[in-house]
C-alpha cells in the first residue's frame, strides 16, 4: 500500500512523542500502537473541520473500525517526536475512510488507511444524515483523488 497525501486533501497534524510505555523488548514502537496513533488523529481531525466526536456521540452515532491497512516502512522509538497526518478520502451513506501517514524527522514510518462504519448506541448500522454526509463530503477527497 502505498499512501502519499493527495493534493487537495483537508488534512489534520498531530505531533505525538513516544513515550516509554509505547516501546516493546526491542525499544521500538509496538506495532499496535500506530492504531491509537490514527484514532486520535483521526478523532482530532473531526474536531478541527467538521464537528467533535463527542457531537457525533450526542447525534446516537459511532464510527467503528471495519477495516484497517497499516504498512510499516520505518520504525519509531522511544523519545522520537513523531507527526501524525490525517485526512478523509470518502464518505457514503453509512461508512467513511480515513488515511495517515506518519513521519520522524522527514523519514515516512508508516501509512495506513481505515474504513468505518456507522452505527447507534444499539450497534445498529446508521446513515450518516445528508447535511453532515454533504458536510463531510466538501472536505473528503475529490473521486479522481481516491484510491
Amino acid at each position: 500500500m502505498q499512501i502519499m497525501i493527495p493534493d487537495g486533501a483537508t488534512t489534520s497534524t498531530v505531533e505525538h512523542r513516544v513515550a516509554f510505555y509505547e516501546t516493546d523488548a526491542m525499544e521500538i514502537v509496538h506495532h499496535s500502537n500506530y492504531l491509537r496513533f490514527f484514532e486520535n488523529a483521526r478523532v482530532i481531525w473531526l474536531e478541527e473541520h467538521d464537528k467533535s466526536y463527542p457531537d457525533w456521540i450526542a447525534m446516537d452515532l459511532h464510527f467503528v473500525v471495519t477495516h484497517a491497512e497499516l504498512d510499516y516502512r520505518q520504525p519509531a522509538r522511544f523519545d522520537d517526536v513523531i507527526e501524525i497526518k490525517t485526512w478523509l478520502e470518502w464518505v457514503r451513506g453509512a461508512s467513511l475512510a480515513m488515511a495517515y501517514t506518519i513521519v520522524c524527522d522527514s523519514r515516512l514510518l508508516v501509512t495506513g488507511r481505515t474504513k468505518h462504519a456507522t452505527i447507534n448506541g444499539d450497534g445498529r448500522v446508521r446513515r450518516i444524515p445528508k447535511p453532515d454526509r454533504e458536510r463531510l463530503g466538501r472536505s473528503a477527497l475529490p473521486i479522481n483523488e481516491r484510491t
